[in-house]
């Protein structure tokens, strides 16, 4: 019986071949070249198809649809020929299963398509991805996208602590409750529509109240109160190197007296400070994870100011007595770095370093941002401040130091234009 079911299927092979010689034969009167055929192939099976049975010869009835103007005697000839091969091997499947060599759902998927540069220099061919290639299919009616000239960049932020010690805790202490919050907005200039140009502008403010039962005459105090605004325009030199110009201005707002006395230590533009400089600044940026600058200006221009000097000490701030502003000229430079480690924890660093050969005064704020889902922050932040403008402390020598770790609320946005 195997035998005669083998010979059965040669039988109906041969009867194939002969019955289409366009298909599978050779074309000597044409080309002279080999066409292979699909019945020359390993039996595949795929799917089943119920007139497997029927006529091998049978045409296709679908192929009465093609029709060309002229002669396509040829087309018909070719869609029959691939008709009965189909045919012929779906016979073969059903009637000889042991002659199946190979399941549709089970064949290996075929390998990525590639390319082989030719470089002689190698010694060997090596296989590169194939380069896909995008059709724009923008109609070309459709509008422009619009052009963003600016990125703006807003946070808002509330924190706060809060401690609640007995009367009769063994350590003794206060009760406490503290808030701080920040307003930061950056506008910078769109470097991908305006490369050679370089302008960033950034406006921050914090503000710091703390309860107090150290001082008799008020019930809270005010412990962090600094408004700050920066701004450098730059036009490309090579690289990431840019001709520069820099403005730096900074104050505070609410009134400040020392603990249990009417001593005013700090007021409005009491003191402020203004600081404007030439020079050359450097800006890498990598994505949002990772941004970096450096300005430097040999040449700078720092204005110390202080409007209130009948109940604040402008020596203080390195003014003279009696006056109300110094002006010197020297040098300054500012670098800023951003580094976010995770979607979720990120670290700022500002350095800025102003000196008239003189004297020197410089700042280093840190600000650790941990976020607890997307409204909730964890802050620690530090100041460490160096001024030998002012008088020297006993405790702390010409260094000013200022911690704070805060809990609280966060709202972030960012809008182009």
């Amino acid at each position: 019986m195997k035998r005669f079911t083998t010979l059965k299927l040669l039988t109906a092979l041969a009867f194939t071949v002969a019955a289409s010689p366009l298909a599978f034969a050779v074309d000597n009167d044409q080309q002279g070249e080999d066409k292979s055929n699909m019945l020359y192939a390993p039996l595949v099976y795929d799917h089943y198809t119920s007139d497997a049975h029927n006529s091998a010869t049978k045409s296709a009835s679908a192929s009465e649809i093609y029709r060309l103007d002229a002669g396509d005697q040829w087309l018909q000839d070719a869609i029959d020929n691939a008709d009965r091969t189909r045919r012929v091997r779906q016979r073969a499947v059903i009637d000889n299963p042991q002659l199946v060599a190979y399941n549709a759902n089970r064949l290996p998927e075929a390998p990525p398509e590639g390319i082989i540069p030719s470089d002689p220099r190698q010694g060997m061919l090596t296989v590169a991805p194939a380069q896909a290639i995008i059709e724009d299919v923008t109609p070309p009616d459709a509008p422009l996208p619009p052009i963003h000239n600016w990125l703006h960049v807003f946070n808002a932020s509330l924190q706060f602590t809060q401690a609640y010690i007995s009367g009769n805790w063994y350590q003794g202490g206060e009760n406490n409750l503290a808030l701080l919050g920040s307003i930061n907005w950056n506008c910078n200039l769109n470097q991908d529509v305006h490369p050679n140009w370089l302008f960033n502008n950034a406006l921050s403010y914090k503000l710091g109240i703390a309860t107090t039962h150290g001082d008799s005459i008020r019930k809270y105090l005010i412990n962090e109160d600094n408004f700050l605004f920066t701004s450098q325009l730059g036009y490309k030199a090579v690289k990431n190197w840019y001709y520069s110009a820099m403005l730096q201005f900074t104050t505070q707002f609410l009134n400040n007296y020392k603990t249990n006395t009417r001593t005013m230590t700090a007021a409005f533009l009491s003191p402020a400070e203004l600081n404007i400089g030439l020079g050359m600044t450097y800006s890498y940026k990598k994505a949002d994870d990772r941004m970096f600058t450096l300005a430097i200006a040999p040449l700078s221009y720092n204005l110390k100011y202080c409007r209130n000097i009948t109940d604040i000490d402008p020596t203080r701030f390195g003014i003279k007595a009696d006056h109300h502003s110094r002006s010197t000229f020297g040098s300054n430079f500012e670098a800023k770095w951003l580094w976010r480690f995770t979607p979720n924890v990120m670290i700022t660093s500002r350095l800025y370093m102003f000196t008239n050969y003189e004297y020197v005064q410089g700042d280093w704020e840190n600000t650790l941002d941990f976020s607890i889902g997307k409204y909730l922050t964890t802050q620690f932040y530090t100041h460490l401040r160096f001024d030998r403008s002012r008088p020297r402390d006993n405790d702390w020598n010409y260094w000013q130091f200022k911690e704070i770790l805060s809990l609280g609320i966060v709202y972030r946005f960012a809008t182009v234009n």
